[in-house]
């Protein structure tokens, strides 16, 4: 060992340069590879903290074009009473919303704002609560709630949150008395740690058409999934209640069952509120992971090839002396295990440096060490096999020739030789044209999502998210916002005009037929203050407000799907316009019939019970926006000094609905950066081999009257050749890959023919400098010396 360690030594203190870069390379390879392995994990593993996941179902509704995943809360009751095999049902809202309250503490009333959302007492039944303090019946009395073991603490300190009381800010009352305390769910959960409040045993009991609500089962065995649903869809009758209510698609009971470990990785369904990944990105994201330690251990192998002609010498004497090649090659192994080693050790601290860094905002999974130790230990064993795969071909060359054959260095100018180090450089150039060309598409369909025209006016939009309290006041808060001049309109809506992917579906009778469509309420001034112009018919007015039915305007998608004309009512509510297909949800999904609505003086049949959740504050162009928004803010306060209200540019709200986007996209750019470094270590590498090998060559060039121009032209011509074929081989490759993903968008970026080349150029150019820079000492040395040399 302690021969190892001296050579290592040795080898370190004579070849800086190169056994640094190669540590270097080596330790940023095992860093990107313990990070893209922390989301791989975090996305396949989504959802393990359940025991029996698969044992666990949503149920979604089939239509043409799609998934729903909302159905009513009757209906989830007929199904979970449908069979033996279902063990326990329950339903959730299907919307994110969030609570503001207080509790007392230490005879202190404090202020907190949360996300809650409502389940039925059933929830406890079909996943696991690991509860703290209660039990599953925590849920079974009315006005209860439970919450993680984090907020209690954050709530309540080390004191006990049983029977403490959540109360409203704005009433006083009693919102929840807390029933139960459950230890946090993992990041990786589809159960977050928010508030689970009971749904009333009353709300919705009976409404068929009401179908808000996801809808979970347990069953006593996965593989009793098909008699359960079949046996269901046969006993059912849907020519009752069902077939009148149901008003989401007209045709039969098409029903798809999907274990809880699939909904993850199910991105096609509408209303769907869980968190989602795109199983397709999280392959491109492992294959990353295996190609960036693809190409460190080939740079590894090149590194240590590339040493030969410079450790012959020490080599053959030891050879000479009586070493056995068993025993050269197992030091030659071990310093490259050494190596290795000592580059893993050194990425737990890149590790730590990047836990700490923007990185982790990239990341859905907990960066903590302690969090991820499985992948830590699992890096340091792939460590030493890299070191061991690495090291082992030029342990194995560097010894199997006689002493006079290896001295002459003909392996290294053999074609054998040439092709094996070719190869191996070829595929790190493949690597990095594929991640360019891919991390290059990538930002440039969230530059079109981000920049497209969606059929309105985003910008000097300011967005306000509404409470109840503002909801009563409109009137009041237009009044003041108008105060400042810069301030043109204020407009109101029930959710936020391109933030989702899909709004409320409403189904209704049309001419002796269903239609579905997606809905948004919205007040009379809403087309105005968006620039939405209607390109048949009238505009809302505030009267519309005023009457006793409501009036729609819809898009023209919607029009031509089910022959809508202009005067016809729908359940009595008359179609007033027309409007263009305005991007109304994100860019991954086609534009789908919709409507803009007005309730009149009435919501769901009662007067003054309008709620929106949003407001947009149209800012006159040329006004100061910043001045505009500490405005917004001002008046909101005189209304409710009390309320954390958000208030955000619409730009910022786009932005967030693309957060995933934007997070993978930069992640991947990120790591194919560092493949490209690692690549072009790799490329100096194998330079570097070349260089001493041709030393001879080209003093004998140089004596010949070769400039040292020709002789960098000569070493950059054998590169443009590998070059050229490797693009060629990757271009193809990088087409499919990037169709692919496109293919997760409805509306989605050109496949522009100069990224192909623009990869290309970047790739050759960095290439062309590093073979450049590293053969410009050798094309300038004194033949004579190169010559006594050899």
């Amino acid at each position: 060992m302690k021969t190892i360690l001296r050579n290592f030594i040795s080898v370190l203190r004579r070849f800086k340069m190169a056994t640094l870069l190669n540590i270097l390379g080596l330790s940023i390879a095992f860093t990107a590879f313990m990070v893209i392995m922390m989301q791989v994990n975090y996305d396949y593993t989504f959802d393990s903290c359940q025991p029996q996941a698969d044992a666990i179902f949503r149920l979604d509704k089939e239509y043409e074009g799609g998934l729903g995943s909302v159905v009513s809360r009757p209906f989830a009751r007929a199904f979970t009473e449908s069979s033996p095999h279902v063990k326990g049902g329950m339903i959730m809202t299907s919307w994110n919303s969030e609570v503001f309250y207080y509790v007392e503490h230490n005879g202190e009333r404090q202020n907190y704002q949360d996300a809650i959302t409502g389940v039925t007492s059933g929830v406890t039944r079909v996943f696991h609560f690991d509860m703290v303090e209660g039990n599953e019946t925590a849920l079974d009395q009315p006005e209860t709630a439970i919450i993680p073991e984090s907020m209690a603490r954050r709530l309540f300190g080390n004191e006990s949150a049983m029977g403490k009381r959540l109360m409203s800010v704005e009433t006083g009352n009693t919102l929840y008395t807390i029933s139960g305390v459950f230890k946090d769910f993992p990041r990786n959960s589809s159960m977050r740690n928010i508030i689970y409040r009971q749904i009333s045993p009353k709300e919705n009991y009976d409404a068929y058409g009401n179908n808000n609500y996801h809808f979970f089962f347990r069953l006593d065995d996965p593989a009793n999934i098909e008699d359960v649903k079949e046996n269901f869809k046969k006993n059912f009758d849907a020519t009752l209640q069902f077939g009148k209510d149901f008003t989401w698609e007209s045709g039969g009971l098409d029903l798809r069952l999907t274990p809880l470990p699939e909904l993850h990785f199910l991105t096609n369904t509408s209303y769907d509120t869980m968190p989602k990944a795109s199983r397709q990105t999280v392959r491109v994201l492992f294959a990353i992971a295996f190609i960036i330690l693809l190409i460190a251990g080939i740079n590894f192998t090149n590194f240590s090839t590339a040493l030969t002609p410079m450790r012959i010498k020490s080599i053959n004497t030891q050879k000479v002396l009586g070493s056995p090649d068993n025993v050269l090659r197992l030091s030659l192994l071990a310093e490259a295990v050494i190596v290795s080693v000592v580059a893993y050790l050194i990425s737990l601290g890149m590790l730590f440096v990047a836990s700490k860094s923007f990185i982790a905002s990239l990341l859905d999974a907990d960066m903590a060490f302690s969090a991820q130790s499985e992948i830590i230990v699992a890096t340091a064993i792939i460590s030493l096999v890299v070191g061991v795969l690495a090291g082992g071909y030029p342990a194995y060359y560097i010894t199997s020739f006689p002493p006079a054959l290896v001295l002459k260095g003909s392996f290294g100018l053999s074609s054998k030789g040439r092709v094996l180090r070719s190869t191996l450089v070829s595929i790190q150039f493949i690597a990095s044209f594929i991640l360019i060309i891919g991390a290059m598409f990538m930002y440039l369909q969230n530059h079109y999502m981000q920049n497209t025209p969606l059929g309105y006016d985003k910008d000097e939009l300011i967005i306000i998210e509404l409470n109840s309290k503002i909801n009563k006041n409109l009137g009041v808060l237009e009044s003041e916002l108008k105060t400042f001049s810069g301030i043109e309109e204020l407009a109101c809506s029930e959710q936020v005009l391109s933030s989702h992917d899909y709004y409320m579906g409403w189904g209704r009778d049309y001419k002796d037929r269903e239609i579905s469509f997606q809905c948004i309420p919205v007040t009379p001034s809403f087309l105005h203050a968006m620039g939405i112009k209607v390109t048949e018919g009238r505009d809302f007015r505030p009267e519309d407000d005023l009457k006793d039915t409501g009036c729609y305007i819809f898009n023209e998608k919607a029009r031509q799907t089910y022959d809508l004309e202009l005067g016809d009512k729908i359940n009595g509510d008359e179609i007033i316009g027309f409007m263009p297909d305005v991007k109304f949800a994100s860019f991954r999904n086609e534009v789908s019939p919709m409507t803009f609505y007005v309730w009149g003086k009435y919501r769901w049949g009662d007067e003054g019970n309008k709620y929106y959740s949003a407001a947009y504050v149209r800012v006159k162009a040329g006004s100061d926006l910043r001045a505009a928004m500490k405005h917004v803010k001002t008046s909101l306060t005189k209304i409710d000094p009390v309320y954390p209200f958000k208030v955000s540019f619409y730009d910022e709200i786009l932005q967030r609905t693309y957060v995933k986007e934007l997070k993978i996209s930069n992640l991947i750019t990120l790591f194919s950066v560092i493949a490209i470094f690692i690549s072009i270590v790799g490329v100096f590498g194998l330079v570097v081999f070349e260089s001493e090998y041709r030393r001879r060559e080209v003093a004998v060039r140089k004596v010949l009257g070769s400039s040292t121009s020709q002789i960098l032209v000569m070493f950059n011509r054998g590169y443009l050749f590998i070059l050229v074929i490797c693009f060629l081989l990757a271009a193809p490759v990088g087409f499919y890959g990037v169709y692919r993903w496109l293919e997760n968008f409805a509306y989605r970026t050109p496949m522009y023919w100069w990224v192909f080349l623009v990869s290309f150029v970047i790739v050759s150019v960095i290439t062309f400098i590093t073979v450049t820079f590293q053969n410009w000492q050798v094309a300038n040395s004194n033949p004579v010396d190169s010559m006594k040399a050899e």
